[in-house]
Parts: structure tokens; sequence; C-alpha cells
């Protein structure tokens, strides 16, 4: 069966999430729902990754097959068509071979999260961001976060409902930088635990807020437990931004 990969763009606030759930309407459910109108039967649709509710993607990356050899265009335009009115944009279709996974093939996974730091209300990015309501020291926070580069125990940013069979990951970059009144935090990665970004984002707020020293953040993080994390970040400012694969999956079939 022909196999396409989407690029997805979406905003998360209606949703429960990426993953189909009994107590709400996902965005792999709509996607689900759309693919079943461009083709007769029922299509699943596997995503790169699973973002919680509220947490939006500037580019999620899902695979799903059809019986038909549709062209790319078709299928992208027609799925965007069966999405509406839903927020959710397919932005791209390709062909790719039958044992390219959206999940699996993935070499390097990137995350954004967006902080506001300003007193007045926000208009346009209200769900978008995460407003902190005091300046917030963004080279601090930027040096804290080189100590996660590299492999760690990250249990301290690990969420209790975490279903990884190891708390030991690799961050390959991260960086934080100040954009006006807005603070963008990035992350590279190959994977990430369950909520290990708004784990860390929290943190390191409590080091911009000036609550937490740097070298607080940088033993927060070797303590590897649970009850040394900050407080979690809300998803409103999360975006999953990109998602990698090798040449080799993104070949024509």
């Amino acid at each position: 069966m022909p196999r396409y990969l989407l690029t997805i763009e979406y905003d998360g606030g209606p949703f429960v999430g990426w993953q189909k759930q009994d107590n709400g309407l996902s965005v792999q459910t709509v996607m689900e729902r759309a693919a079943d109108a461009l083709e007769e039967g029922r299509h699943e649709v596997y995503g790169a990754g699973r973002t919680d509710s509220g947490v939006h993607a500037l580019a999620m990356t899902a695979h799903v097959d059809f019986a038909k050899n549709w062209p790319a265009d078709v299928v992208r335009d027609a799925l965007n068509h069966h999405l509406r009115p839903h927020p959710v944009s397919v932005l791209s279709a390709r062909a790719v071979k039958d044992d390219t996974h959206a999940r699996f093939s993935a070499v390097k996974r990137g995350y954004v999260y967006r902080i506001i730091d300003r007193r007045a209300p926000l208009a346009l990015d209200a769900g978008k961001a995460w407003q902190v309501r005091v300046r917030l020291d963004a080279d601090a926070m930027n040096i804290a976060a080189q100590s996660l580069v590299g492999t760690h125990d990250f249990t301290t940013f690990r969420d209790a409902q975490c279903q990884a069979e190891s708390p030991v990951k690799s961050i390959d970059a991260i960086q934080v930088e100040r954009r006006g009144e807005a603070i963008e935090l990035k992350v590279e990665a190959i994977s990430f635990l369950h909520r290990q970004i708004r784990s860390i984002t929290g943190s390191l707020v409590e080091v911009g807020r000036g609550r937490w020293s740097v070298e607080d953040f940088r033993d927060a993080l070797e303590a590897a437990d649970r009850t040394r994390c900050g407080p979690v970040a809300p998803p409103d400012g999360l975006y999953l931004a990109f998602v990698d694969y090798p040449p080799e999956a993104l070949a024509n079939p």
C-alpha cells in the first residue's frame, strides 16, 4: 500500500493531545477521519510523537497508508479539505517507502517553548505562550540550560507517569534567547521523556526569576530526584518545531 509522510501544523488548544483518547478529541482522530473521507476504508495515522493536551505543532510528522497511488498534492489538499474547521493543516505530503515510519525512522526532534515576560495581558498570544509577569534573566537561563547538553539521568525532569524504560536521555543542543519581550527555549534531541521540556522550562524560569542560581539548577539535575524539579511549565508555550529523518527514509518508493 502506498505510504505518505505528512508534515502537520496544529493549534493544540482544542485537543486532548495528539494521541487518540477516550476523554476528548485528539489530533490523531481528526486526521484519521480526514483520511477515511479521502478514501473509503479505515486508516491509521501514526505520529512522530505524542504531544500533550494544549501543546502545539509547527511541523509534526505522521504517516498514513492508502490503497491508491494518489498524487502527493492531492493527498495534502484533500486532507485539508476534510480537516475543516479544525485548526489543523497538512503542510506537505510525500510518498515514501513502506518501511519509513514517522516515529521510529526519526533521528532528531526539535521543540520550541515560548515565554512572554510582561505585565499586560496577552491578547494575540493568549494560549500560545506562557506569560510570566516579571522580567526574566534570559542569559542566566541559557547558562543554566547548557548543563543539560549530553547524556544524563533526567529523573528530576521526568513526569511521574512517564512510561519510558529509562530516565537516561541525550540532549544535542539547547538555547535560551530573548526576542523583545519574548523568550524562546529551543531544544534538540532524538527523543524526550514525558513532560521533560515543560519540567526543564519551569525550572529554568526559577533561574530567570532569581529564585534559583545556575548552581541550584545543576544540582537539581544531578540529584536525579523528581521532588527537586521546579514548577512544571503550562502546555500553552510548547511547540513541536521539527522532526528530522535520514535521506533513505525520505527516498522515493
